[in-house]
């Protein structure tokens, strides 16, 4: 049996960051369990050609760990333009005016996981891949884990980051809920006529909202490209399943229609991708000597980009709540991080949960109603503050 002060289970992003911030801040032996083998670069199946938005705070805790992701060709949004399609509603977001270099950053999942990722060897780490958990038992002191290779590791905190999708989660007396939004987002890489210009869009429909994130396609091939933007696009699941069928020009037209002419014609549409979009919480974020984090503790919405971050800033918790900890998995240490978290996951569910419910909908009287509010906050500094804040990472409790 091997024995460790922390494992954590689920090797993506928030698995990633909580091993680094361990491994740098504490004393602690880690050992990180991923059921997927590694590609043959010796990267993470998680991290795909898909595109995340990182907001400021998250790019500053990543730098706290000397994890620049600046260098893997980030780009910077220093614009936001908020609108409705068929109303005159309108909000811009400058950077400038917060007095912030830039809102956040928009980066590659496969160059973000080159950058986390832990070279095996580290001193204090070890890696189980590609192996799952195939049985848990605890007694006061420990957790016992069971691999599927028959291995036992024996760990004071088990940490559960591995998206909700393991049936650990009832095993560790996890319980989860789940609201159906009966919306599909479609995501895609374009290219547009004009050059981003660092200008992110938020654009909302009565279907949902369609966000387009300045994004460069060709960093990793050294081609650059100014004019290109990945897309978040939530429809009806009737409608995704005429948008996914082959073929570049209607699906174009499509988006032009609801997106509008900002930045020109859309010339090129990449590879599509469709998943079903639902609201899932975990009621209790800690049980006997386990904690839950990231998307295995919530998965939103991705309206106004919130997901990602909030899970990240889980981790970064995490790590600042255990750096003064002598038992990582003691009943005080989790209860009081399970606190700290209360106010910033219900205020950014809160959040992206009304955004949709005010936003996804063609209510004659909710239109005039956001409307109304768009411009309100377009001439209101106060309001602008507090979205600006609560996006980027620094609303309080956050």
């Amino acid at each position: 049996m091997s024995e460790f002060d922390v494992v954590i289970i689920g090797g993506g992003a928030t698995g990633n960051v909580i091993a680094r911030g361990l491994l740098k801040h504490t004393g602690f032996s880690v050992a990180l369990i991923e059921a997927n083998a590694y590609t043959s670069d010796g990267s993470h199946p998680g991290f795909d050609a898909r595109v995340i938005a990182l907001a400021k705070r998250t790019v500053d805790e990543l730098a706290a760990l000397d994890i620049d992701a600046g260098s893997a060709g980030a780009v910077p949004i220093k614009h936001i333009q908020v609108s409705d399609k068929g109303a005159a509603g309108l909000c811009q977001l400058n950077a400038d005016d917060f007095h912030v270099s830039h809102f956040g950053q928009v980066i590659a999942l496969k160059h973000l996981g080159e950058a986390l990722q832990i070279p095996p060897e580290t001193p204090g780490f070890s890696l189980f891949c590609p192996l799952h958990v195939s049985s848990v038992s605890r007694t006061q002191d420990a957790t016992e884990l069971t691999l599927s290779n028959g291995e036992t590791l024996r760990a004071r905190l088990v940490v559960l980051a591995d998206g909700g999708r393991s049936p650990l989660h009832e095993e560790l007396g996890f319980e989860r809920t789940a609201e159906d939004y009966r919306q599909t987002a479609i995501v895609v890489n374009v290219i547009t006529q004009k050059p981003h210009e660092h200008r992110a869009y938020e654009r909302f429909t009565p279907e949902g909202p369609v966000a387009f994130l300045p994004y460069d396609p060709g960093f990793a091939t050294g081609h650059r490209n100014a004019c290109g933007f990945s897309v978040v696009w939530t429809v009806s699941p009737e409608r995704a399943e005429t948008l996914m069928q082959p073929g570049d020009k209607a699906f174009i037209q499509a988006l032009q229609k609801d997106f509008g002419w900002r930045q020109g014609a859309i010339l090129q549409s990449g590879e599509r991708t469709a998943y079903p979009l639902t609201l899932q919480r975990t009621v209790n974020t800690t049980t006997h000597r386990a904690v839950v984090c990231g998307n295995a503790s919530q998965t939103l919405h991705p309206i106004a980009g919130q997901g990602f971050n909030l899970g990240l800033r889980d981790a970064c918790a995490l790590v600042a709540q255990l750096a003064d900890a002598d038992d990582p998995g003691a009943f005080h240490v989790l209860r009081q991080y399970a606190l700290n978290r209360e106010q910033d996951k219900w205020a950014t569910i809160t959040l992206t949960d009304g955004l949709v419910r005010l936003f996804s909908t063609d209510n004659r009287g909710l239109l005039a109603a956001r409307n109304a509010g768009l411009m309100a906050m377009d001439n209101c500094p106060s309001l602008k503050s507090f979205f600006v804040r609560q996006t980027t990472g620094f609303a309080p409790g956050a």
